[in-house]
């Protein structure tokens, strides 16, 4: 019985992990359709579809400002804090983290 209490408490970060991948893969997608790491409203849009906050980080050679030439690499990095409770034995806070990679579909000259 308590495995089972157990599973019933740890199972649903699952959730949150398998949302915070979809994060980051829009997020990855929307950089390479418009050659840029400017893709703040599409965060947005995400942060409000899903409730979730995360910290977001990104890796890229960039060629001017936030633009990203074509075929250069492009990975993000989303963080965030899930709290997992025990019933009455108290709350934890797990970090989980998602990771998604693309390639720039823009040419800058």
């Amino acid at each position: 019985m308590l495995v089972l209490a157990f599973a019933v408490a740890f199972l649903p970060v699952f959730t949150p992990k398998i949302q915070l991948d979809v994060f980051a893969s829009e997020l990855v997608r929307q950089a390479e359709i418009v050659g840029s790491t400017d893709v703040g409203d599409r965060a947005a849009e995400l942060r409000v579809e899903t409730g979730m906050n995360p910290i977001i980080s990104w890796d890229c050679d960039y060629y001017s400002g936030s633009r990203v030439q074509l075929n250069n690499r492009i990975s993000v990095v989303l963080t965030d804090t899930v709290d997992i409770g025990f019933f009455v034995f108290g709350s934890w806070p797990i970090t989980i983290r998602a990771e998604a990679t693309g390639r720039s579909e823009v040419y800058y000259k």
